[in-house]
Order: structure tokens, then C-alpha cells, then sequence
């Protein structure tokens, strides 16, 4: 018995000792912090969705530390401090624990990190960029839209944020969330109701933040495109009815009609962990800078961003010309950073299921192609391709189609110049 109460305390000693010098090592992180003085605007612009919002599996390529010194502190989390990462939206107590303790297994490159990074060297030391990821993995949009306890956690954060600018005098706005939702609802075949739901947040993150702030503008959406098309287990690439297309299509047509949502990107021109679900880190980072982009567009004025995606399509015999809304001219075909798929990407489906394309023609902000017969009452589609069960730059559903940005928007990850295209976004529609 003795032994045993002996070994008990030595455990008991060893996590006490664990927890203070956890708590020294907080404090002392904190007091670090660069001093932020003078009147201050924080632009807070988080991420919200699933498991791609939350940068699973992405290894961690920012380093926090150098990034508060770059930026003399001007990149800040919900808590106006530097202790990144997401925690389970089930308890602030656990969450508070995991800040103090620095645990880092939920730490993964956020495409926000690289959009606060192209924010901060285009804004003066009076300006704050506020980021942090919110949402929960393998979820549906319907459960994360109010009243769900992701969203309920989600419009926390903004207020608590909020607050703590308040009481240091400082403005705060919220000029637009970055979304990364919808695998979920691919796999599960909930394409019918996705339009409705994702409407239903736009107006509930309006109303709600902005009860808060009580800012005049409205909170923007900006939008990636999923490319989970092929994790859907009746996908086929000739069927004419293609339910797994349904939801990124959606996601297009509503960066491309709606005023309140802006492009970001698709996902399929970036590597995948193991080809899988999740973006690598690389491709966060290159995703959030071209959310950077829209953002500034968004601030500054500017025309609103719908990325690189057709506009109008029209038939002349046996030809479809495709024309698109090319934000860099001329348009390419790029095989080397998305390896090269089948006609480019694109197919002509019959409402029998067969293919009927032939030949496919770049021109400078145009598309021609050349079917087998007429293609009246088919669908055209581009990057609704793909192995099954795998997505990305390799074997996913892909296409090579991007315009000219990267010439002159580019970024430096790992000492490495990358080029900022934009990449078309996946379509799939009836003629």
C-alpha cells in the first residue's frame, strides 16, 4: 500500500509539474506578444465549413512565431492573441486546457494563414487581420447552419472578438467569410437541398453578425469549389444525370449570379493528402492568397471576383463555342501542374450516355468543340472526370484549362515561386 500511494504521488507531482510549467511557459508566450498601440481596424475574416475549413491532414508549413515577427503582431486569432489552431466546438473548457498545454494535433495549415499573410502586406500597421477556422468534419451543410452547435460556436468567436476590440477602443468589421464546404453532401447524395441551406446561411451569417457589429455592409461569402465528385459510390462519368456533380455546380452558379459570393478557386488543381479527401498544405496556401484577392476586391470597391468560368454557350452545327469570363487573358492549357486528363476535362454526354466529343480548340477567352453529331440536348461538362474514390492534380477529377494570372500574382511558400492562376471551375450543363 505504501508503494503504491508513493507512486501515486510521484503522478500526481509530475502533473502538477506539467501544468505549471505549462502555464509559465503561457504566460511568458503572452508576455511576448508585440505591443499593439494606437487605434487599431481588425478586418476579421475566418473560414468556415468541414474538414477542409479545418485543414485536416494539412501538415503545418506556417511558423507562427516568424509570423509575428514579420507582421509586428498584426495577425491575430478570435482571442486577439497568437495561440492558433482549432479546438472541438463540444467545450471551452477542453479548448482552454489544449491553449494553455500548447496542444497542437488539431494544428493544420488553414487556408486563412496564407490569406492573412498577402492581407497584412497590402494593409499599414493600423490594421489587424483576425483569422480562425470554425465548422466541424464530415458534416453536412445542414448541420452547420443555425441552429447547429458549430454555427453557434462560430458566431461566439466573431462576438468575442469583437468585444475584446471594443474594450480596446479599437473598429472591427467582418467584410467576409471564406467557405469550404460540401463533400459531405456529395457523398451523401443531398445535392436537392444544398442551394437552400447554403442560402439559408448567407442570410443567417448576415443578420447575426451584423447585429453584432452593427456594420452597414454585407458579409460576403467567398467560395471554393469541391472536388469530391468521384467519393460518391454511383459516380460514372458518362451518366447524363450526375447527382455528384450537382453540388459543385451549385457552387459555381451561385459565385457566378449571386452578388454576395466571390471566387476564391477550385480545389482540383492542388495535391491531395494520399489523393483523398484533403488539400495539402501547399494547396491551402495557395487558395487562401487567392481569397486574399477577392477580399482586397471586396474593401477596395472593385468589380466583384467570379473566377474563371463559362458564361455563354452556343451551337452552330456541330460545334460548341464556350465563351468565359477570363479575369487574365489568354486562356491555356496547362498540363504540367494538372496532369493532363481526356479531351482536357471536357466531355459532350448524350441523354444515352455516350460521349460525342471529338476535338477540342483554345482561343483567347473561348472554347470550341467539335462533336461527333449535333450536340443539341446534351450536356457539356468540364472536370466531371476522375478515378474513382480519388480527387486532385492526378488522377481526381481534373481539367487543364486556366487563364494568365500567375504571370503577374504570385507567392513564395518554402523559398518556392507560385504561380496564381485561376483555374476554370467544374461545370456540368445541359445545352
Amino acid at each position: 500500500m505504501p508503494q503504491k500511494m508513493s507512486q501515486k504521488k510521484i503522478i500526481i507531482t509530475i502533473c502538477i509539474l506539467i501544468v505549471c510549467i505549462s502555464t509559465i511557459s503561457y504566460v511568458f508566450y503572452n508576455l511576448s506578444e508585440p505591443e499593439l498601440k494606437g487605434h487599431k481596424t481588425v478586418l476579421c475574416i475566418p473560414v468556415y465549413g468541414q474538414s477542409l475549413a479545418l485543414g485536416e491532414e494539412a501538415t503545418r508549413i506556417t511558423d507562427f512565431d516568424s509570423l509575428r515577427t514579420k507582421y509586428n503582431g498584426r495577425i491575430i486569432t478570435e482571442n486577439l492573441n497568437y495561440n492558433f489552431g482549432y479546438f472541438d466546438h463540444s467545450s471551452e473548457f477542453k479548448e482552454k486546457i489544449k491553449e494553455i498545454i500548447h496542444y497542437q494535433r488539431k494544428a493544420y495549415e488553414l487556408s486563412v494563414y496564407g490569406m492573412a499573410e498577402e492581407l497584412a502586406s497590402q494593409f499599414g500597421n493600423d490594421t489587424l487581420i483576425c483569422i480562425f477556422p470554425g465548422g466541424h468534419g464530415m458534416t453536412r451543410i445542414e448541420g452547420l447552419i443555425k441552429p447547429s452547435a458549430p454555427y453557434k460556436k462560430f458566431i461566439e468567436e466573431i462576438e468575442r472578438a469583437y468585444k475584446k476590440s471594443k474594450e480596446r477602443g479599437w473598429n472591427f468589421y467582418v467584410p467576409a467569410i471564406c467557405w469550404m464546404q460540401g463533400e459531405s453532401d456529395i457523398v451523401d447524395y443531398t445535392q436537392d437541398t444544398y442551394k437552400k441551406y447554403f442560402m439559408q446561411f448567407l442570410k443567417d451569417i448576415n443578420n447575426d453578425i451584423k447585429s453584432i457589429t452593427k456594420q452597414q455592409e454585407y458579409i460576403r461569402i467567398i467560395s471554393y469549389q469541391t472536388n469530391a465528385i468521384t467519393k460518391g459510390k454511383k459516380f460514372k462519368s458518362n451518366n447524363f444525370l450526375s447527382l455528384e456533380s450537382c453540388v459543385p455546380e451549385t457552387q459555381r452558379l451561385l459565385v457566378l449570379k449571386d452578388t454576395l459570393i466571390w471566387a476564391s478557386g477550385p480545389t482540383y488543381p492542388y495535391s491531395f493528402v494520399n489523393e483523398n479527401i484533403h488539400i495539402n498544405a501547399l494547396g491551402q496556401k495557395c487558395i487562401g492568397t487567392l481569397a486574399a484577392k477577392s477580399i482586397l476586391g471586396i474593401i477596395r470597391g472593385e468589380k466583384r471576383n467570379i473566377g474563371l468560368q463559362p458564361t455563354d454557350i452556343t451551337i452552330s452545327n456541330n460545334d460548341i463555342i464556350i465563351n468565359f469570363n477570363v479575369p487574365i487573358p489568354p486562356l491555356h492549357f496547362d498540363t504540367t501542374t494538372v496532369s493532363k486528363a481526356t479531351n482536357y476535362g471536357f466531355s459532350v454526354i448524350t441523354p444515352n450516355n455516350k460521349n460525342i466529343l471529338k476535338a477540342v480548340k483554345l482561343n483567347e477567352k473561348s472554347i470550341t468543340i467539335n462533336c461527333s453529331t449535333s450536340p443539341k440536348g446534351c450536356r457539356i461538362r468540364y472536370a466531371i472526370n476522375g478515378n474513382f474514390m480519388q480527387s486532385g492534380n492526378k488522377n481526381g477529377p481534373r481539367g487543364n484549362l486556366r487563364d494568365s494570372q500567375g504571370e503577374i500574382l504570385q507567392t513564395i511558400i518554402n523559398d518556392n515561386i507560385i504561380k496564381l492562376h485561376n483555374w476554370c471551375f467544374q461545370f456540368d450543363i445541359k445545352i
